[in-house]
């Protein structure tokens, strides 16, 4: 029987970082399902999901426990046919994409009304860049959302646009 596991990860970026993660799994005989890595600010974060034999699992995990001196890592084990998904209510994938200027608290405000619409966030990536030709800084998301099935996508979009003048917002179908 299968045993999965979600391993985050954070520490000081350096060369070998993923191989060493890469060796342990395969060598414990798991298989890297799924991962999404990054390097912010000098530091390596990543979450990776990993399916490995049920009696190899605490072995696995005292191996990558072994790489405490150069990651700190957390070990969560969902339970069997768990997805993440808390609400069994039919929903639909969209993509958000988003520019505006910077300013403190924007997360907030763009979470808080995506939270009041039952929006679900699978995947955010975002980044502050100067603005060309001036001195402030834009704001820049893409997301993958799962809103409820038969959402108003316009009245969300309207809702999020209202939280600045400068926002510019599009929300389209995901591709599968």
């Amino acid at each position: 029987m299968k045993s999965y596991l979600v391993l985050t990860l954070i520490g000081k970026d350096q060369p070998g970082l993923v191989e060493s993660l890469a060796q342990i799994v395969a060598q414990h005989h798991g298989n890297w399902l799924e991962s999404n890595m990054s390097r912010l600010a000098g530091q390596f974060a990543g979450i990776l999901r990993v399916s490995v034999d049920q009696d190899k699992a605490d072995e696995l995990v005292t191996a990558l426990d072994a790489l405490s001196p150069k990651l700190r890592l957390v070990v969560q084990r969902p339970a069997p046919g768990e997805d993440g998904n808390e609400s069994s209510a039919p929903r639909q994938a969209v993509r958000l994409s988003l520019v505006g200027n910077d300013r403190p608290g924007i997360i907030r405000d763009i979470s808080g009304a995506l939270a009041r619409n039952q929006v679900n966030v699978d995947d955010l990536e975002t980044e502050c860049s100067p603005a060309p030709m001036a001195s402030d800084m834009l704001f820049k998301a893409n997301a993958l959302l799962h809103v409820p099935a038969g959402m108003d996508i316009d009245s969300l979009r309207a809702e999020i646009e209202k939280l600045a003048d400068d926002l510019i917002v599009d929300i389209t179908p995901a591709e599968d």
